[in-house]
């Protein structure tokens, strides 16, 4: 399965305006889990597997093939990690991780 592209039709968007590309692929089913576990460290198929608390192997092959064909993840020797663009990515889900701990105090 390929990613969505940006200027191609896409889940919300006939037109793959590139933020309808862009949520199109990070809302699908675990794909924020896998980028965000890979942020913390970089992890082979079935170690990632675990952290992602056990999400079914098919799942995880179709995320990280996903992921790839969209430049935000790599596979080499040591398993699979970030590039430079998804590592961008998690810069600009920062602000949303700093918010949630907000959120999660008021909740309490």
């Amino acid at each position: 399965m390929t990613a969505p592209k940006p200027g191609t039709p896409v889940r919300g968007s006939a037109t793959g305006r590139p933020i309808m590309a862009a949520l199109d692929l990070l809302g699908r089913r675990w794909a924020l889990r896998v980028i965000w576990e890979l942020h913390q460290s970089g992890a082979g198929f079935r170690e990632l597997q675990r952290r992602c608390e056990r999400m079914s192997s098919s799942v995880l092959t179709t995320r990280l093939a996903e992921l790839t064909d969209a430049g935000l993840v790599t596979l080499d020797g040591d398993g699979y990690h970030l590039t430079p663009l998804g590592t961008e990515l998690v810069a600009a889900l920062l602000p949303l991780e700093a918010w949630s701990q907000t959120w999660a105090a008021r909740q309490a």
